[in-house]
């Protein structure tokens, strides 16, 4: 069995008052083995510990440790130390297929690991769950699981996710359901393959799991200019994006009267494309999947309108103030409307709505969250020599996470060098930013 070294203790720590200090190996906690982040994750908590160290000379330390049951030990895990699983699919709706070449290399890598499902919110095709795995999930009640569907099809998701072993996507649901994992699924909608009756179907198939399946969210395949050599696919049109969330309305409607939640939610894209309004955020009953991305403007609308309404009275500005919103370009109508609610509230403000057209990845992809520093410096550097701002905002969805870095290795300090004028993140929030409105 793989052995657990430390590589790293926090100071301050449990363990580092412990004496128990980097190249040492965590051999059990409360008599099982830990192996990864996962286990030591699940078996830490509790308020009574026996942990048993191995030092590098082969002494064994046996500790009892009495904590709160939601303190760590003071383990910690570098990304490398995670050792990711990667995907043994080849989807052909896949985006990281799709990436132009000499990007950095951490974005080609293709994850289908359960542990980050838990850590991250990532998704699983379940493609790559071995027994021992998928026994572990149930044995430490891993939870939410979310689940890559796409659907209930065996053979139609065999031929999507180009897979022999996808097809058993309804026995890791049954198990998932029989074990009482609470679940979270996501179908990519991909036109003449699994929309349409292929949707219908796969919905009212995966209504029986509700409520162990808390939700499902629908989102359109996204297509970038570079899919040289990869499956012919196309993007929906407007017609196909309005019946398709009209299917989706039905199901919604039953789960809504049955059950007071609405179960299925389609993503922001579908009511752009379709050009219907977004719906109110009592639609999407506590939004479960905002972290996949599904109701983020309602969202964004609603805490903005209740950030106006305690608004406290402005005066005027001594010095007007410009600030510019950078997004893409599905999204530019919407945040316009929004940005005349601000600017008709905050006296001497001009706030204007910048779209960036993504030349970088193809101009089908238009969501801000893909939007790059290489398109944003191509199209404002002229624009803003000629009618500067004093600062420009970039939504946080646009920067990897944790960090200040779009997806093309462009940082706000680069980008706000280049363009002569400060760009700062805000979160998809409207207190926050109405909060860069009246500073």
């Amino acid at each position: 069995m793989k052995k657990f070294i430390i590589e790293a203790v926090e100071k301050d720590s449990i363990f580092s008052e412990m004496d128990v200090t980097p190249g040492d190996c965590l051999l059990s906690i409360n008599g099982m083995p830990v192996t990864d982040i996962l286990d030591y994750r699940y078996l830490i908590a509790d308020d009574c510990l026996e942990v048993e160290i191995e030092k590098p000379d082969g002494e064994i330390w046996e500790l009892d440790i009495e904590k709160e049951y939601e303190d760590d030990l003071g383990v910690v895990f570098p990304e490398a130390m995670i050792g990711t699983k990667t995907c043994k699919n080849n989807c052909v709706f896949c985006f990281i297929d799709q990436l132009p070449q000499g990007m950095r290399e951490s974005l080609y890598v293709k994850d289908d690991d359960e542990r980050l499902s838990f850590l991250t919110g990532n998704y699983i095709t379940m493609t790559n769950l071995t027994p021992d795995e998928l026994n572990r999930i149930i044995r430490y009640r891993i939870m939410p699981m979310n689940l890559s569907i796409h659907t209930t099809n065996p053979e139609l998701r065999i031929k999507m996710l180009k897979n022999r072993f996808a097809g058993d996507v309804m026995r890791y649901l049954e198990t998932f359901y029989e074990n009482g994992i609470l679940m979270n699924g996501q179908i990519v909608l991909v036109p003449d393959y699994n929309d349409g009756p292929e949707l219908e179907k796969t919905l009212n198939e995966l209504k029986r799991f509700y409520p162990v399946l808390q939700s499902v969210s629908v989102v359109p395949v996204g297509l970038s200019n570079h899919r040289q050599g990869l499956a012919e696919l196309r993007l929906f049109t407007r017609d196909e994006a309005r019946q398709t969330l009209a299917l989706i309305d039905a199901v919604h409607g039953e789960m809504e009267a049955q059950h007071g939640d609405g179960f299925v939610y389609p993503s922001d894209e579908f009511y752009l494309l379709a050009q219907r309004p977004i719906p109110d955020s009592d639609y999407y009953h506590g939004f479960p999947q905002i972290e996949n991305g599904v109701g983020m403007m309602a969202d964004f609308k609603t805490s903005l309108t209740e950030a106006l309404a305690n608004l406290k009275t402005l005066k005027t500005r001594n010095q007007p103030k410009k600030i510019g919103l950078i997004t893409g370009t599905a999204a530019a109508t919407y945040l316009d409307e929004l940005a005349t609610a601000i600017t008709a509230a905050v006296p001497g403000l001009t706030l204007t709505v910048f779209p960036i057209t993504n030349h970088f990845f193809g101009e089908a992809i238009t969501v801000s969250g893909l939007v790059t520093g290489t398109d944003i410096l191509a199209q404002l550097k002229n624009q803003l020599a000629d009618d500067p701002c004093d600062l420009l905002l970039l939504p946080e969805n646009a920067l990897r996470s944790g960090s200040h870095t779009l997806l093309d290795d462009w940082t706000l300090e680069s980008l706000s060098d280049a363009l002569g004028v400060k760009v700062a993140s805000v979160p998809l929030d409207g207190q926050a930013l109405l909060d860069h409105c009246t500073t």
